[in-house]
Formats: C-alpha cells, sequence, structure tokens
C-alpha cells in the first residue's frame, strides 16, 4: 500500500469515525426518550450561526416557541454536538436553581487557575473551590458595603453628567459608548482603585481592554465550548479562554495596586479594598471567618476581574436600554423624573443611598428594561447526577448542560402580556404576585444568584438619577423604531448607536 492510498485510508475511517461520534451523539434524546429540537445540523446541531449571523437569545426564543408549540416543559436540543436540555417551564427552574441545586451547583464553564488564571472567577469556580470563594466574597455586597462604594459611583456619574452638558447639542454624540465609559469608570475605580476617566478619554488602555474582554465571535464561544465540555483535555492541550495581553494588562494592575496600597498604607472605599482585607485576614473586619485562608494575589486580579467584565457592559446597557424606552415613552419619563424631584427634595435636596432606594417607580422602570432587555438572555447549569424532572417519565444523565432562556420567558405573553410593550407597572407588588416567580430572572436564583445584583442596580440607578435630573430625552430622525442586537456580544446589547435628542434641564 503506497503513501497515497494509506493517508487516503486513514482519513475515510477518521472521517466515517468522527461521522459515527457527532451521529451517536445527536440521537442521545431519542434513545432517552426524551423529545427533541428537529434537524440538529451535523456540526453546529441547533445553534448554527450563533454569534455571527444572530445573538444566542434570538436561536433560543426560537427553540422555545418550537418546544412551547408541542406542549413541552423542556426539550433536548444540540449546542453543536453537546447534548443540553432546554428549560420552558419556570417550576423546573426552580427545581434547577434551588430545590435541587446539590445536582445543579456547577455552571459547566473552562477553569484552570494554573494556566488561565483570570478564568477561576466565582463565575466559573465549581464544587468546593466556589462554595469556599462565595462564602469569603458574600460580605463584600451586602447592603452596608454598598453604601460604601455610593460616594465613589455618585462622583463618577456626576463627571458623567458634566461631560453630557457640555455635549449635548453636538449632532454626534451617541449615548451607548458614553454609558459604557461611565460603567467602566465606575468599575475601574471601586474594582482596581483606576481614575482611567474614560468619559473624556474613550482611548485609554483600561476601556480598550475592557472591550476586547468583552467581544465574542464564534472562535472564542468554541473556546468556552470545547473549555466547557471536554475539561481535561482542554488543560493538556493549554487551552486558554482569555487572551493573554488582557490577562497580562489585568493581572499586572490587580498586582501593582495590592503592592502600591500595602506599601503605602492607602485604603479606600472600593472593592478592591475589601478584597485586600480578606487576602490579609482571609476575613473582613467586623465578619465572621466561614471562608477559610485569605485569598490569593491571583484570585483578587480574577475576582476583579469577573467584577469588571460582568459589571460594565450589563449596567451600561441597561441604561441605554432605559433611555431609548423613556424617550419613547415620555408619560413614563416624565412620571420618573417627578418621583426622583420629589424623593430627593424630601431628603434635604441631596442623593443618598437611602433615597435611591426609596424610589418605587424608578425600581419598577429598571425592573421592566431588565425584563425587555435581559443583559444575559440564558442561564445554564451543568447537572452532576441523574435527574428526573418532576411529572415526566424520563431521566437525564449526568453531565448534562441545562439552560434557562429567560430573554424567551421575559417575552412570554402568557407571563407577560403584550411583551413588546414597556410597561413598568408590570411590576406593581399586586401584578408581580400573580406571575410565577421564576418567570423572571435578570440576576437569577438561588444560591448562585447573581453576587453583584446590589450593585449593578445601584450604579444602574445613579446613572439614570443624575441624567434625568438634568436632561430630557426624545427620539431623533435617526432614532431606530426597533432595535437590533449585536451578535458579537454575550451580554445584550444594541448593535448600532444610540442617538437620542438630549435637552438640559434646569434644575
Amino acid at each position: 500500500m503506497d503513501l497515497i492510498t494509506l493517508l487516503l485510508t486513514t482519513f475515510v475511517c477518521l472521517s466515517a469515525l468522527a461521522y459515527y461520534f457527532l451521529r451517536r451523539q445527536q440521537q442521545q434524546w431519542s434513545r432517552l426518550g426524551v423529545p427533541a429540537a428537529a434537524n440538529p445540523h451535523l456540526l453546529f446541531g441547533n445553534v448554527r450561526g450563533i454569534f455571527k449571523q444572530e445573538h444566542s437569545c434570538t436561536i433560543l426564543q426560537r427553540l422555545y416557541w418550537e418546544f412551547k408549540g408541542r406542549g413541552l416543559k423542556l426539550g433536548g436540543i444540540m449546542n453543536f454536538f453537546q447534548p443540553a436540555i432546554l428549560v420552558m417551564d419556570p417550576e423546573i427552574s426552580k427545581s434547577i436553581l434551588v430545590k435541587d441545586f446539590q445536582k445543579f451547583h456547577d455552571r459547566g464553564m473552562f477553569v484552570d487557575p494554573v494556566g488561565d488564571p483570570l478564568s477561576a472567577s466565582l463565575f466559573s469556580l465549581e464544587g468546593a473551590a466556589w462554595k469556599a470563594m462565595r462564602q469569603k466574597m458574600s460580605p463584600t455586597f451586602t447592603s452596608g458595603k454598598m453604601k460604601y462604594m455610593f460616594g465613589a459611583v455618585l462622583n463618577v456619574a456626576e463627571r458623567m453628567r458634566d461631560f453630557l452638558a457640555e455635549n449635548c447639542h453636538r449632532e454626534d454624540i451617541e449615548l451607548k459608548n458614553m454609558l459604557q465609559r461611565f460603567t467602566i469608570d465606575v468599575i475601574g475605580n471601586v474594582a482596581f482603585g483606576v481614575e482611567c476617566d474614560s468619559i473624556r478619554n474613550p482611548s485609554s488602555e483600561f476601556r480598550l481592554m475592557g472591550l476586547k474582554a468583552n467581544r465574542f465571535d464564534p472562535v472564542r464561544f468554541l473556546k468556552f465550548f470545547i473549555g466547557g465540555s471536554y475539561k481535561r483535555f482542554s488543560k493538556m492541550v493549554k487551552l486558554k479562554v482569555i487572551d493573554d495581553d488582557v490577562e497580562k494588562f489585568f493581572t499586572d494592575l490587580a498586582r501593582n495596586t495590592v503592592h502600591y496600597r500595602e506599601e503605602n498604607g492607602v485604603k479606600r472605599n472600593d472593592f478592591m479594598n475589601l478584597l485586600m482585607e480578606i487576602n490579609n485576614k482571609g476575613k473582613l473586619s467586623n465578619e465572621a471567618n466561614s471562608g477559610g485562608e485569605g485569598i490569593t494575589l491571583n484570585e483578587i486580579a480574577a475576582q476583579c476581574f469577573v467584577f469588571f467584565t460582568a459589571g460594565f457592559e450589563t449596567s451600561s446597557t441597561t441604561i441605554n436600554f432605559c433611555l431609548y424606552e423613556l424617550a419613547a415613552n415620555p408619560d413614563v419619563q416624565e412620571r420618573l423624573r417627578q418621583e426622583i424631584e420629589e424623593s430627593i427634595a424630601k431628603d434635604g435636596g441631596e442623593v443618598t443611598y437611602e433615597t435611591l432606594h426609596s424610589m418605587d417607580y424608578l425600581d419598577r422602570v429598571v425592573s421592566e428594561t431588565l425584563r425587555k432587555y435581559s443583559p444575559v438572555d440564558n442561564l445554564f447549569r451543568m447537572s452532576n447526577s441523574p435527574y428526573t424532572p418532576e411529572g415526566l417519565k424520563f431521566t437525564i444523565p449526568p453531565g448534562t448542560l441545562f439552560q434557562i432562556p429567560i430573554h424567551s420567558m421575559h417575552h412570554d405573553p402568557g407571563y407577560f402580556p403584550s411583551p413588546e410593550r414597556f410597561d413598568p407597572d408590570r411590576f406593581l407588588p399586586d401584578v408581580v404576585k400573580s406571575r410565577h416567580p421564576y418567570a423572571y430572572l435578570p440576576f437569577g436564583e438561588g444560591p448562585r444568584v447573581c453576587i453583584g445584583m446590589r450593585f449593578g442596580l445601584m450604579q444602574t440607578k445613579i446613572g439614570l438619577v443624575t441624567l434625568l435630573r438634568n436632561f430630557r430625552f426624545s427620539p431623533r430622525a435617526n432614532t431606530p423604531d426597533q432595535l437590533r442586537f449585536d451578535t458579537k456580544t454575550f451580554v445584550l446589547t444594541a448593535q448600532t448607536g444610540m442617538y437620542l435628542k438630549i435637552d438640559p434641564i434646569q434644575l
């Protein structure tokens, strides 16, 4: 047998084996009696075009309605060539997130503290490592600690106000970009103690690295997929999901900040200071030591990194979408502005942490924005043991990824009538009580609920209060009637810039 024949034979055999493996994977749901989505692609499964032609929320919404149309509570899909379960029923969601949490405590993310140190964040950690880190980190996000950081966030919001007052007359002023710079400055300030001032310097390295860390494309998505699905193989081949230059920038930044503060006795009211307390003492001052030993410099860098990347895009897009809806609904905007002014007047004319939390209508407006534009469109958990959903006759094997499509649930008229209409009164107490509590999950739920929820809501509300006190927003000729979503971001964000008419208000 000559060399060419040998190579051809080897290629054909390997192709046949690969084809057999892929087809067998796709037949898993039929073998188990689990209803499944139709016509998966051999390589891309049911998510063909994800992060390229379509955002994941669009693909999952299509699958959601396919299953709902068949009267199903959940269904099998193929994430590329990985079998997964899509959950449509909020009661099953409750089981996964809370009641049966011990079977679903991990997200199934790639984690390699040695080879890819920034991957070892609270968001991705698993098992005992996650539990220990969560215990250490939870005290840093209490209401008391949010009040501790309130002043720093307000200062950045006032710098944004000043910048917009100088530039609101410009035709080219674009809100999505500006709001992104606001939240980057906020989190850069409280996470790393860095005054990067990207509001006035949009080309700052801090902002550029943050944007690069948050960009998603098919190659990066494939890295996350392979890293989460084939963890031993990924560590063996030294797979990295975070780019080397991004890792170096954020790791060096965290190390240099810690060393400078320790050598110079610097203390600030920020997240980094709280992490340094845990690093030195194994706990925060005045807190029980429930998390064991302190944390390393690499762990500090990883927690700051995920706080930054998870926080700046989610909050900036929420404010952006909210202003878009307020411009389209001037009656809602004026009602909210009136509440803001009345609440601040009652508290002596100053914006305080307590004032912010007394604004009921503001809370409903933000909740409705998160309902219509969920920053993260689906929650995911990896099962670690066999699972038989209540009321169903089949058993799903361990190692299966479960996805809860919260964007789809938030747009289901069975839970939210006329879902495309922006209506903050959906979150009146009596209306909320009439709805299944697990039909609305912008921050997740259960032990792995978003730990930064309080901070995200605080900076979002501070940004909105500051802007609405000083400016009135309305549509312009180039304001889109319908928003399209950027396909290359994990966080839901508008595809194009946000141009609104901005009129100053004399306080």
